[in-house]
Order: structure tokens, then C-alpha cells, then sequence
């Protein structure tokens, strides 16, 4: 009878992938970065429906020096109700803020 010797070669597997706290970090602001650019892309489309909106009857006013987009708003607006008209002129106007130069024609709003 004889003998079989049997020797297994064990090779261990190679170690698990270890992140250093700088490697997290890069991943990390792939991660953030790839975020960022798909919510921009999604994000950045319009939702204007290209139809017009409800008819607003309005009457032009010209503004002179010392005009204020708060006084005109006063003028036509009811009691309690500037900022709202403020806001009404700004949208209908399109304007980026509450600045006016003399000379501008805005559409006010009639009530």
C-alpha cells in the first residue's frame, strides 16, 4: 500500500480594494459632480406652455425723476395691496429688479 501525499497550493486572494480618505474624497466629488451635471440637464429645461397668458387690462405710464416702483404701485393699488402691485408691475414688466430709469414705459396694472 502506498502513501499519497497530497499538498494543496493555497494562493489567498488578493486583498479587498482599500480607499484611502484621499480616494474617498475623489470619489466622493465624482459622485457630486456627476449629480450636479444630470440635475442640470433635467433641471434646465423650460416649462413654458407657449400659449399666452390671461389678457391683463393695463394703461402705460412714463416715469419721471423721483419715481418709485413703489409709488406707482401705491397709486393703483388698494388699500393694503403695494406689495402685490409691486410685484404685478415687476412680472408684467419683465424688469430684473426695482430699479427705474426716467423715461421708462411701464404697464400698470388697472386695480
Amino acid at each position: 500500500m502506498s502513501t499519497l501525499s497530497i499538498q494543496a497550493s493555497f494562493t489567498p486572494a488578493p486583498p479587498a480594494l482599500r480607499l484611502t480618505r484621499r480616494g474617498r474624497l475623489v470619489v466622493l466629488a465624482l459622485f457630486v459632480g456627476l449629480a450636479l451635471a444630470v440635475s442640470v440637464m433635467i433641471g434646465g429645461q423650460s416649462t413654458a406652455s407657449g400659449e399666452r397668458g390671461p389678457s391683463v387690462p393695463t394703461r402705460t405710464v412714463v416715469v419721471t425723476g423721483g419715481d418709485t416702483l413703489w409709488a406707482i404701485a401705491a397709486e393703483v393699488a388698494e388699500p393694503g395691496g403695494t406689495r402685490a402691485m409691486v410685484d404685478r408691475i415687476v412680472e408684467l414688466n419683465a424688469l430684473d429688479g426695482a430699479s427705474l430709469r426716467v423715461g421708462q414705459q411701464l404697464a400698470v396694472p388697472l386695480g
